[in-house]
């Protein structure tokens, strides 16, 4: 089985593109912090690879900014590839299958417009011997 689930912040915004095809796909990084502190007292952070491909990468390039905070299910993938200097070079990213916008719409620093308060309608209470039950 091959399933891997992060919780991490966007370290920059989402690149999206389009393959020769013409399927969509978008790149993004997430930083997520490790459970245990090193040796130092410090707790260190990983930065994973995202890819996400056709509708999912169009979504996460509509909403998702630097910072935003995800949680990213998919599977680990290993692919090889030759640099500009010809070398053969290997890079891990997830294949994203979900992604789940955990930062709140307003939590980027837009001004949110207060909403008028609804009022309540009081109860009145109930007398149990008109209950059929």
């Amino acid at each position: 089985m091959n399933k891997c689930i992060f919780i991490g912040n966007l370290t920059r915004d989402p690149e999206h593109n389009t393959t020769g095809s013409g399927v969509s796909f978008c790149r993004f990084t997430v930083a997520v912090t490790r459970n245990f502190s090193n040796a130092n007292g410090e707790r260190e952070t990983d930065f994973i690879n995202i890819v996400c491909w056709r509708n999912l990468a169009d979504l996460c390039a509509k909403y998702l900014t630097k910072g935003n905070k995800v949680c990213v299910s998919g599977s680990l993938q290993i692919r090889s590839y030759d640099d500009k200097d010809g070398n053969r070079r290997s890079a891990a990213e997830i294949v994203a299958e979900e992604v789940e916008f955990l930062t709140p719409k307003n939590a980027s620093g837009d001004a949110v417009t207060p909403q008028p308060k609804k009022s309540v309608a009081t109860l009145e209470p109930i007398d149990d011997g008109e209950l059929p039950f």
